[in-house]
């Protein structure tokens, strides 16, 4: 609650939220409450700037298998396209990616009071610019047919690309739902936004680089 973005915060400057726990009949039921909101009063607590959330967010995950998943993706590919453009220009791209990704997410649900965290959206601009600089590598994957699995070798620009479609589709799905694109607790459009950002932002930070078996353009 403190240190994850809220969509609320940011498009409500100076307001802020608090997790708040009231007594039921079958026990107690925690909420999130929100400076401005109807029938809310009160102080909440102290907390770090609202601006602070936006970068401490992306180094949140909420559970072991969360931050397993962003790291086995970034570990994939982020190498190669730190190798493309040196560690400083993939820092700054990587945090300029979270930045957007988040944008993205709170556009389509401004009023969230759900804390948005995890490195997705930053390692999807990973993704869009791994896509442009190795279009035709190969990426060991492994394919799941019911109760059997085989593994297979598949061109990187297919498997992003049913990736991409992929979270395209669960967060035009996610809009009828009050979550606002976040269906099942996804932030899909961060995915989605860090990606078209990945995209049109790679040929800005690439300034030259070897060519890789596989092909691929080469940046200069």
């Amino acid at each position: 609650m403190h240190y994850g973005a809220i969509p609320y915060e940011l498009t409500h400057p100076g307001d802020h939220c608090e997790l708040i726990t009231q007594p039921t009949i079958g026990g107690q039921l925690s909420a999130v409450a929100c400076q401005g909101q109807p029938g809310v009063s009160g102080t909440p607590g102290s907390q770090p700037a609202t601006g602070l959330t936006v970068f401490t967010s992306m180094f949140l995950h909420g559970s072991f298998l969360h931050i397993f998943g962003n790291m086995l993706f970034l570990v994939i590919f982020g190498p190669n396209v730190e190798d493309a453009m040196g560690r400083p220009r993939f820092i700054l791209f990587y945090l300029l990616g979270g930045i957007v990704a988040l944008a993205a997410q709170v556009a389509v649900g401004p009023d969230s009071t759900g804390p948005t965290l995890g490195a997705s959206g930053a390692i999807a601009a990973v993704l869009g610019g791994y896509i442009l600089l190795h279009p035709r590598a190969r990426v060991i994957t492994v394919i799941f047919i019911i109760f059997f699995f085989t593994i297979v070798e598949l061109p990187a620009v297919v498997l992003l690309a049913v990736w991409f479609l992929e979270q395209l589709w669960f967060g035009l799905a996610g809009l009828t739902t009050p979550l606002g694109g976040g269906a099942g607790g996804v932030a899909y459009f961060a995915h989605i936004g860090g990606f078209l950002f990945g995209l049109l932002a790679i040929r800005a930070f690439v300034s030259r680089r070897t060519v890789t078996p596989g092909g691929g353009p080469t940046f200069a």
